[in-house]
């Protein structure tokens, strides 16, 4: 599970990248709600952490 969300948070940094870079008015806003929901994975990552 926790390399599930390591991969969805890659996905949604490539994803960003590509249309931030690709299609710079197309997407608008959506760009940005993907990058939001990366952090959000990672910083959930960090707080669960790795449990014993």
């Amino acid at each position: 599970m926790r390399d599930l969300i390591w991969l969805i948070v890659v996905i949604l940094i490539i994803g960003w990248l590509i249309g931030y870079i690709g299609f710079p008015d197309a997407v608008g806003s959506l760009i940005h709600i993907l990058l939001v929901l990366a952090v959000i994975g990672i910083l959930y990552r960090l707080a669960t952490g790795r449990r014993p």
